[in-house]
């Protein structure tokens, strides 16, 4: 949505260019940002000593892409209790609210450069004890100022337990210079969470905003320590975690990620869940199949129709989360739409991708390449993530043919990776390609000879660091195209991969590995050969890397 019009937006709010009235209380804490950004949580700005409404210092702050550069505090009230919330702005397009337990209260305006005054009130609900103000400004409209924020109001009694902890630690996504730490949301019995601190050795903590944290600049081949705590609205924070160490790749060794096999399943159909397969096979990873554009365009859903923080699908990954599981996300595949397609600028192509690493907590991605898409373009995007966020990348590819390897189009893609300093796993699709004499053999000779077009791709590689940017991902059972990878099938490509020491096996997928249809039929729900459940996955599991 837009915001256009200065007649459409002088209506929607109070905006008058008179002196401060008078008030008979201010709970909020910091009004006039004279202590800085005290008691405020904002993503960007800062205190500036000029313009300033009152006093000696306000509120300055630019949007971002997507990020409307929100400045907000955690207040106490009073349930069934009438509040007055009001703040002096300029710029384009600032909004002040107000959201808590039965209260959502906004209003906006454009008073430019000059002082406007913006207005607003709200009546707290029977059990409300706590809202959060706050004041932002809208994309690509610059920056904005605040001052003076008044809410006038009795106030409540203070919030003073601290969130909970945040679990399930982990650090992965080496590079040579980077790691990245991850965790689970923690929960706050009031008013929600402000933030995280993450300490790097037990150092100064770096406060961020998500479940994630990317700690850049680091030493090639060194470990360090990561520790996470919780903070919430009014300022308590949690203990701290233990400690959690990761180690830098050296200088040489492009990153292949911690997850060595991890099965695709379509997350779209509601069986087999991921828990309920980790539970059947002691398999913990598995790759989500796919996040695509929805019908607006460049916003991740499931599947192109599932919301991306559908709560089936999400309570699904928290629970293999807790287990010690992890996901990747694939985007792409055979039908779309594509992300990369829907994404008209690098930068929404990020954006999208990031919304769903975020949403699932995780820092793999696979982009699963079965039409054209703008190399440079998602190349660029994917380089930048990886940068930031030290994001394990892995292209799933078509194959040309046993001899051949991956598609000409499928290597053009990794020349112009390598180009740009992108670090990519690359993964061949062992499947629904000609072949001549056994099946397995054909899959082996297949992933040889992508192994042999990596040597030109990156000829200052070893063999060793090639091999381990290596992932095969066969069809079980009965393949699109006629072929049929059986057991023995898998066993021998098993085999090659362990005396290889690729990177990572895959497999489509774990919905279709059990014996429900062994007529030789290709079906999304079963592999079309006789095989006990999850056969497959238990085979593949057998891969040590």
């Amino acid at each position: 949505m837009r915001l256009r019009g200065p007649a459409v937006l002088l209506s929607a709010a109070l905006i008058a260019f008179h002196a401060t009235p008078a008030f008979a209380a201010n709970i909020a804490i910091n009004p006039g940002f004279e202590d800085g950004l005290t008691g405020w949580t904002c993503s960007g700005g800062q205190a500036v000593s000029s313009p300033v409404h009152g006093g000696t210092r306000a509120l300055q702050a630019t949007p971002q892409g997507n990020d409307y550069a929100r400045c907000q505090q955690a207040v106490t009230v009073k349930p069934g209790t009438t509040y007055q919330l009001s703040a002096w702005v300029q710029g384009a397009y600032v909004f002040l609210g107000a959201t808590g337990t039965g209260v959502s209260t906004s209003t906006w305006g454009a008073p430019g450069g000059q002082w406007g005054q913006l207005k607003t009130s709200f009546t707290t609900g029977a059990s409300t004890t706590s809202v959060t103000i706050y004041v932002n400004g809208w994309y690509g409209q610059g920056a904005y100022l605040a001052d003076d924020i008044v809410l006038d109001g009795p106030g409540g009694a203070p919030d003073v337990l601290p969130p909970s902890v945040p679990g399930n630690l982990s650090v992965a996504g080496a590079t040579a210079t980077s790691l990245t730490a991850t965790w689970n949301a923690a929960t706050d019995n009031s008013g929600g969470i402000a933030r995280y601190d993450v300490s790097r050795d037990n150092g100064a903590p770096t406060p961020v905003t998500s479940t994630t944290h990317t700690a850049t600049g680091l030493t090639p081949d060194t470990a360090y320590g990561f520790r996470v705590r919780a903070c919430d609205l009014a300022g308590n924070c949690s203990a701290y975690s233990a400690s959690v160490s990761g180690r830098t790749n050296n200088d040489t060794t492009p990153p292949a990620g911690d997850i060595r096999h991890a099965p695709y399943i379509d997350i779209t159909m509601p069986t087999p869940s991921l828990a309920g397969a980790a539970n059947a096979t002691g398999v913990k990873n598995y790759t989500l199949a796919f996040a695509l554009g929805d019908s607006s365009g460049c916003n991740p859903s499931w599947g192109g129709t599932i919301p991306i923080n559908d709560s089936r699908i999400v309570n699904d990954i928290k629970a293999l989360q807790a287990q010690g599981g992890q996901v990747i996300v694939a985007s792409g595949g055979a039908l779309g739409p594509y992300l990369e397609h829907a994404c008209g600028s690098v930068a929404a192509l990020i954006g999208a991708y990031k919304k769903v690493l975020d949403t699932v907590g995780t820092n793999h991605l696979d982009v699963d390449v079965e039409a054209a898409i703008d190399v440079n373009k998602v190349n660029t995007a994917l380089k930048q993530l990886q940068s930031e966020r030290g994001t394990v990348v892995s292209y799933t590819l078509r194959i040309q043919g046993q001899d051949y390897g991956v598609d000409p189009f499928s290597l053009q893609i990794l020349q112009d990776a390598a180009a740009k300093g992108l670090n990519v796993v690359v993964n061949p699709m062992l499947m629904n390609f000609g072949y001549t004499g056994n099946w397995g053999d054909a899959m082996i000779a297949a992933a040889q000879a992508t192994l042999n077009q990596m040597k030109g791709v990156w000829p200052g590689r070893t063999d060793a660091q090639l091999k381990r940017s290596l992932g095969v991902t066969p069809m079980i059972g009965k393949n699109d195209t006629g072929m049929t990878t059986t057991q023995a099938d898998a066993r021998k490509l098993l085999t090659w991969a362990n005396a290889n020491h690729i990177g990572f096996v895959g497999f489509w997928s774990a919905a279709r590995d059990n014996g429900g249809c062994p007529d030789g039929r290709v079906s999304p729900t079963c592999s079309g050969i006789a095989q006990s459940s999850y056969e497959f996955t238990n085979i593949f599991k057998g891969f040590t890397g």
